[in-house]
């Protein structure tokens, strides 16, 4: 389901932050190389719209296991949404199974606060 719904603007910026482009170039580079990888980074940053997701499918899709709410990085996260910050939306690159280029962390914190929450992505193929 693609569907935006209310909760997913309610902690989520509009735009992916700068620095989650090298982070996801970096993440991918141990998957695919560092020529491919820019590849798909460059694929993401060119990519205007933003899909979502509900973000149990997310940690499914991904075969990602849920990191604890005590897990530093998503007790961050938590802490920023519960300030009022809003979090970036994450990159994905879609295929099977779906790598999260970046925002592991930030899906996990958003299933703790909803698992059906819609989270923003961004999402390009393997192919970039």
């Amino acid at each position: 389901m693609t569907t935006k719904s209310k909760t997913s603007s309610e902690h989520w910026q509009d735009e992916p932050e700068a620095q989650d482009y090298p982070a996801a170039e970096s993440y991918l580079s141990l998957l695919v190389g560092r020529p491919v990888a820019r590849k798909l980074v460059k694929a993401l940053r060119k990519e205007t719209a933003l899909e979502h997701f509900a973000a149990k499918d997310l940690l499914r899709a991904s075969g990602l296991a849920l990191l604890p709410a005590d897990d530093s990085e998503v007790t961050a996260d938590l802490a920023k949404v519960k300030k009022g910050d809003k979090l970036s939306p994450v990159l994905l690159v879609q295929g099977e199974p779906l790598w999260v280029a970046d925002g592991y962390h930030r899906i996990c914190a958003s299933y703790h606060l909803d698992e059906k929450v819609m989270v923003p992505c961004r999402i390009t193929g393997r192919t970039g």
